[in-house]
């Protein structure tokens, strides 16, 4: 079975698992056609996380596709001539926003791991869409009509007609550039992006962007590499939930927010309780709190993961959580292991895509994937859309005096909000592996399924379709046009600072329920779940427009 944000995509991984292909295979079939069909949310211009399980030894992996910035960067690579920092606007479009993309490395990890059909095989599926065309469909529309004015040249050409407006929806695109580009890394493997030609024409385009050029080089992408390492795993209630360690911040804040609602009777409570939404709201505030202040690359600065996962840490955040009132302050906490703060030195002068997979032999993957704002940083190469990745760093490097952890540095992984997860029963089998795109709101879209699922004892598919109330702060925001709205004043009887807002949400799973997998997929998006002989696997009734989804 197969869940993807796009039908197409969806179809590409189940004609891989037809052809005998696994869930890595037909997970990166699935990445790639995503790079055709949606090309304003994922590809291997940008980055991405994998969680594979193995359906024979239950083992557990996680890849680490997560772009790097260049050697060059440094804590204020986002300032300008006049020593201030850019404006999150202002720093997106252009060259220096762009970071080492990760993708296709992750992938190439993951198919020597787990790959059963040869690499070149995988391909097929997003040549075929690139080269024959496909349809340009409303969602798609949108985003060109509201988020493409910052495109490069090739870019508008290929989005917009003469008139300089969206070509219409339902018309056919076809991508040759992208096709030839495809066919040459099916044939040479990821070399052909890092090194040679394409890594000299890749630094070129982003060290001469008219706008914010960057100082990449050749080096920066032949020394990529994607990670491979264990997962973050906690417990809650009877239920093992692993996901991504850091730089993704999705698996410990996830983790987080169910081990501080533990202590509730969230099931008595139910999903129409004014009260256990106040109290995911108030959980919320407490990971996201830790998250900013704990949350960076490993590999560049200290990250007390088993601190903040530590379960007594975890009971005594909860402890801070009343049913009856919201909390009077918001701050991070001090888990075991908290690294001391750093003074600042003297002066020398953030569009996301989700995908799961399910082979007969029973592993599964999980991943999501990224090139961050919509349609990246705007430029493109051989028809691709470069991520704008490095704007997920803190773009101003301290506060109250001291270096935060998401500070730009060279050759540093920006934190993610992605958290691609993956949950088991008491009995070891996987429940049910699932994963979001929409920013920050990633991590409480995950929790808020996953109580959904495991409290509630909704399918996955209602669990996903529920509305969210994301509280990264002292003010939430409820879902615009949901069946929260109608409890805000319940709400703000227990002290919620609320506001009503639409929410760029996109999320997509597997589950395993009454003795076999069943599919997921968004209502909000045009995503599909599909079984490995074609059929559709989930049962969506769509809601509202198209969601405007980002990182």
């Amino acid at each position: 079975m197969t869940s993807a944000a796009d039908p197409r995509a969806a179809a590409a991984g189940a004609e891989i698992l037809r052809a005998g292909g696994s869930a890595t295979d037909a997970a990166i079939a699935m990445m790639l056609a995503l790079n055709v069909v949606e090309p304003h949310n994922s590809g291997i211009g940008g980055g991405g996380f994998l969680l594979h399980s193995d359906g024979a030894t239950g083992k557990l992996d996680t890849y680490n596709g997560r772009e790097k910035a260049p050697a060059a960067a440094d804590i204020r690579w986002f300032y300008g001539a006049d020593g201030k920092p850019l404006s999150i606007r202002d720093a997106i479009p252009g060259g220096r926003s762009v970071g080492v993309p990760g993708n296709l490395a992750m992938m190439a990890l993951a198919h020597k791991a787990h790959g059963r059909l040869p690499w070149a095989r995988l391909f097929q599926p997003a040549i075929r869409l690139a080269t024959d065309g496909f349809a340009i469909t409303p969602r798609m529309f949108g985003m060109m009509s509201n988020y493409s004015s910052h495109v490069d040249a090739w870019g508008k050409s290929y989005l917009l007609g003469a008139d300089g407006k969206p070509k219409p929806v339902g018309t056919i695109l076809k991508n040759p550039d992208q096709a030839a580009f495809f066919a040459r890394i099916a044939k040479k493997g990821p070399a052909e992006f890092y090194r040679g030609k394409t890594a000299a024409k890749l630094v070129a385009t982003v060290n001469d962007s008219p706008r914010n050029p960057s100082k990449m080089t050749v080096r920066d992408l032949s020394a990529y590499t994607a990670q491979q390492f264990a997962p973050v795993c906690g417990t809650y209630r009877a239920y093992k939930v692993c996901g991504m360690g850091p730089p993704s911040s999705g698996g410990v804040a996830v983790l987080q927010i169910l081990k501080q609602l533990e202590r509730f009777d969230m099931a008595a409570l139910g999903k129409d309780s004014p009260t256990a939404w106040h109290l995911f709201a108030e959980s919320s505030r407490l990971a996201y709190a830790d998250r900013n202040a704990y949350l960076g690359d490993p590999d560049k600065v200290s990250v007390p993961v088993a601190g903040l996962t530590d379960p007594a840490y975890l009971a005594a955040r909860s402890a801070l959580i009343a049913p009856d009132r919201s909390m009077a302050t918001i701050a991070a906490g001090a888990p075991p292991g908290a690294p001391p703060k750093q003074p600042v030195p003297p002066r020398d002068e953030q569009g996301t895509s989700h995908m799961v997979a399910v082979d007969r032999q029973g592993d599964v993957v999980t991943i999501t994937s990224t090139i961050e704002s919509i349609f990246g940083s705007g430029l493109t190469l051989n028809g691709i859309f470069l991520n704008n990745e490095l704007t997920d760093f803190d773009i101003v490097p301290e506060a109250d005096g001291y270096l935060v952890a998401n500070r730009v540095e060279g050759g540093k992984r920006p934190r993610s909000s992605m958290a691609p997860t993956i949950v088991y029963g008491p009995d070891g089998r996987i429940r049910i592996a699932l994963g979001a795109a929409g920013g920050s709101t990633i991590i409480a879209q995950i929790a808020k399924a996953l109580v959904g699922v495991l409290d509630w004892n909704l399918s996955a598919q209602d669990a996903i379709a529920l509305p969210l109330l994301y509280a990264p702060g002292a003010t939430g925001v409820v879902e615009k046009g949901t069946a929260l709205e109608a409890m805000v004043p319940a709400l703000n009887a227990l002290g919620e600072k609320l506001a009503v807002a639409p929410l760029g949400l996109k999320a997509n799973a597997v589950e395993w329920k009454d003795g076999h997998w069943q599919g997921a997929a968004d209502p909000r998006s045009e995503g599909e779940a599909y079984n490995e002989d074609g059929t559709k696997a989930s049962n969506i009734t769509r809601v509202g427009k198209p969601p405007q989804v980002r990182d």
